[in-house]
C-alpha cells in the first residue's frame, strides 16, 4: 500500500509541474486529499473565519459541510482563503467512488507541514506538495472514508454565495482591521480599500488570511469599502457602516455578480 501511494504521489507531483501553475486556469491539476477525522474545519483559523458555534452565521454553517485546509503550495500566505475548488477522486479503483463524482469545496484553513514525516508517508502537506485536507462530508462525496489518502484532480471554480459580502470590523483606535467573508465569484480577495467620510480611499494590507488592516483612526465616520478580487473584478460598497459603528460589528455590502 505504501509503495503504491508513493508512486501516486511522485506521479502527481511531476504531473502538476508539467500542467501549469496558475490557480486561475480551468484545467484539471493532480493533487492528493485526506480528510479531517473528528470534525470539519468550519471556521478554519488561518483564514480568520473562526467563530463560536452559537455565533456562526448561516453562510459559515453551509461552508462547514464542504471545506478544505490546503497545503502551503496552494495557501499562498492566505491569498487563497475563500477560493472555491472542484475536486474529483481519480485512479484508485478501491477508494474512489464509481463515476468519479466531483465536489466543490471552499479553502478555509492552512494545512501545516510535518517535516518529521516523509512527504509520501504522512507529511502530506509538506512543501511543495499540493494537498487538500477535506471535511468528512466533502471527502465522502468523492471517496470512501476508509481511505487514508487518495489522488485527486482539482480546478478553480466560481464561488456561488447566497447573500451579500460581509465586513467585520476589529482593531483599536489607530489600528483598523476588517475581516471580509461570504465573497462570491472569485471567492478570494486581492485588494481592499476603506474610506471614511473625511478621508480619501486608504489602501489596506493583508494582515493574515482574509483580515485586512490599515493604521488610521476611522471612529465616528461612516465607512465605505472597495474590494478587488483575484480576477480584477471590483465592487464598491458606499457607507455600509454608519458613523456610530463599533468594533466587533458586521456589516453587509455589495456582492460580486456574474
Amino acid at each position: 500500500m505504501a509503495t503504491n501511494i508513493a508512486a501516486i504521489l511522485l506521479f502527481s507531483f511531476y504531473f502538476s509541474l508539467t500542467t501549469g501553475r496558475s490557480l486561475n486556469e480551468n484545467q484539471w491539476i493532480l493533487a492528493t486529499a485526506t480528510y479531517t477525522r473528528g470534525g470539519s474545519q468550519a471556521g478554519g483559523g488561518a483564514c480568520g473565519y473562526s467563530l463560536e458555534a452559537e455565533e456562526r452565521p448561516e453562510w459559515m454553517w453551509e461552508l462547514g459541510r464542504k471545506t478544505a485546509a490546503v497545503s502551503g503550495e496552494l495557501f499562498r500566505r492566505g491569498g487563497v482563503c475563500g477560493s472555491c475548488f472542484e475536486l474529483r477522486c481519480v485512479d484508485h479503483i478501491l477508494y474512489c467512488l464509481r463515476g468519479s463524482p466531483s465536489v466543490v469545496v471552499t479553502a478555509v484553513d492552512f494545512c501545516a507541514p510535518n517535516y518529521g514525516l516523509s512527504s509520501d508517508d504522512g507529511g502530506w502537506c509538506n512543501f511543495p506538495r499540493r494537498h487538500f485536507d477535506l471535511s468528512l462530508p466533502a471527502f465522502a462525496s468523492i471517496a470512501r472514508a476508509a481511505a487514508d489518502i487518495v489522488p485527486v484532480q482539482y480546478r478553480r471554480v466560481r464561488c456561488e454565495r447566497s447573500g451579500k459580502m460581509r465586513f467585520t470590523v476589529r482593531g483599536s483606535s489607530y489600528f483598523y482591521q476588517v475581516l471580509i467573508t461570504n465573497v462570491g465569484f472569485d471567492g478570494e480577495v486581492a485588494e481592499v480599500k476603506v474610506k471614511g467620510k473625511s478621508t480619501g480611499w486608504i489602501p489596506m494590507g493583508r494582515n493574515w488570511g482574509q483580515n485586512w488592516h490599515c493604521n488610521a483612526d476611522l471612529n465616528g465616520q461612516p465607512l465605505s469599502f472597495e474590494v478587488t478580487g483575484s480576477s480584477g473584478r471590483r465592487v464598491t460598497s458606499y457607507n455600509i457602516a454608519p458613523s456610530n459603528w463599533r468594533f466587533g460589528q458586521t456589516f453587509e455590502g455589495k456582492q460580486f455578480e456574474g
